[in-house]
């Protein structure tokens, strides 16, 4: 866990969530909070892609790069190994524990925005192959979106081909198999996975805004893996676009739970100003790589 105590400003959080990017630190939750004075406590509950940080060395490392990014505005910072339960642990909690002003309508899809995607699944184009082909709008993880669906759906991918067609808009063709080796016969599978597949890709992430009395609340929430992993960068993307608004962030929390029965990580932050629209519009952008 790593403790920052620093002065406010924008832009803080992705400053110090970039450096620890580059340091190949992976934040798996983060605790932020601001004082009346102008101050913030941060607290980054994050593992090594190194394994290093029970070394002293590494630890000083991490220290000296925050500092570098911060300057004189940092009080202190400090790392200290953690168990589990403390924040590291990626077991989801039930909605009912959530919030009460959040509810699975809060997330929920609209599926009639899904026109733009085709998904179809031919099995005479290879004569070893299922090829599955979709066009779409293209955004950033795409290809993450697709191959971390596929393979909650044990299938495989052998190869597949990528053409942009130009305004934005790509075709992916996908060479696949069953986990026995086999191509998807199965009329009703087939008919799930495009569906699924359709879905997936519509809406990666959901971002909405909400209206807490003076406050405004940000709320980004991604599907996670059934190994487990999330979405990567997702934490400085949305940083990033609430630096670019010039908006300070009062409160943080990173948290899993389960939603009509998916696992999701959900961001949830807390900004002292702002225009709604504006700032899911900007946050979307920056998620789905559309700046």
């Amino acid at each position: 866990m790593l403790k920052l105590c620093s002065l406010d400003r924008s832009g803080l959080l992705h400053d110090v969530g970039e450096a620890l990017c580059e340091l190949e630190l992976t934040i798996r939750k983060v605790v932020v909070s601001t004082t009346p004075d102008g101050k913030v406590m941060d607290l980054f509950f994050v593992t090594d892609t190194r394994e290093l940080l029970h070394t002293e060395k590494r630890r000083a490392e991490t220290c000296e790069q925050i500092r570098s990014v911060l300057g004189l505005s940092m009080i202190s910072c400090g790392l200290e190994l953690v168990e589990p339960e403390m924040g590291l642990s990626q077991q989801a909690t039930s909605l009912s524990v959530f919030s009460s002003s959040i509810t699975e309508e809060t997330f929920s899809i609209n599926q009639n925005a899904g026109n733009n995607i085709s998904v179809t699944i031919d099995n005479l184009i290879s004569p070893s192959h299922t090829v599955i082909q979709i066009l779409c709008l293209n955004h950033k993880g795409l290809l993450y979106d697709t191959m971390r669906t596929l393979k909650d759906c044990n299938i495989q991918v052998r190869y597949g081909r990528f053409t942009s067609k130009g305004h934005g808009n790509c075709e992916l063709e996908l060479f696949v198999m069953q986990a026995d080796g086999k191509k998807m016969i199965d009329s009703e599978k087939q008919r799930a996975l495009c569906s699924r597949l359709q879905t997936e890709l519509l809406q990666p992430l959901q971002v909405k805004v909400v209206n807490r009395g003076p406050d405004m609340e940000l709320l980004v929430a991604n599907a996670v893996e059934l190994s487990g992993q999330g979405r990567p960068l997702v934490f400085n993307d949305i940083t990033y676009a609430l630096k670019q608004l010039k908006l300070c962030i009062f409160s943080a929390e990173i948290k899993r739970y389960v939603i009509a029965e998916r696992e999701w990580e959900v961001y949830r932050i807390l900004l002292d100003d702002g225009q709604g629209n504006k700032i899911k519009e900007q946050v979307r952008k920056i998620l789905m790589g559309w700046d």
